[in-house]
């Protein structure tokens, strides 16, 4: 019944891509520019609370662009990781009690993205059809 929907499969890999990738950069605007304004944000400095925004802003533009995908996905998955285990895995086992459901789901979406790569619409795609 959906298989017709299997032609698009690239152009959806390069969809959540994006997607996805602009969701984190909106984590690392918040913690970064204070846009969108949230409270209980980490405050700035060299720590892996002060660190994740500017590293969410950093992979999350690459992965919206579709630059370097792969390696880039590789170090965002590693780092949504530690960020699960660092912050939310001590609050609890269950995922949607400790508050850790989105950077779980993060880590393999990113992960996904390792195997799979950037789908068509990328700078990497780009590159590769010069």
């Amino acid at each position: 019944m959906f298989s017709q929907f299997s032609s698009y499969q690239p152009q959806l890999l390069s969809l959540l891509r994006i997607v996805a990738g602009l969701l984190f950069v909106t984590h690392g605007t918040a913690k970064v520019l204070g846009f969108p304004a949230l409270e209980g944000l980490p405050p700035p400095g060299l720590s892996l609370a002060g660190l994740s925004g500017p590293l969410e802003l950093l992979f999350g533009t690459l992965l919206v662009l579709g630059l370097f995908t792969r390696p880039v996905a590789f170090l965002a998955a590693g780092f949504s990781a530690v960020g699960y285990w660092a912050v939310h895995a001590g609050q609890g086992a269950i995922p949607l009690a400790n508050g850790g459901e989105l950077i779980a789901l993060y880590c393999f979406v990113w992960l996904y993205f390792v195997a799979a790569g950037p789908g068509p619409w990328s700078v990497d795609a780009a590159m590769k059809r010069t």
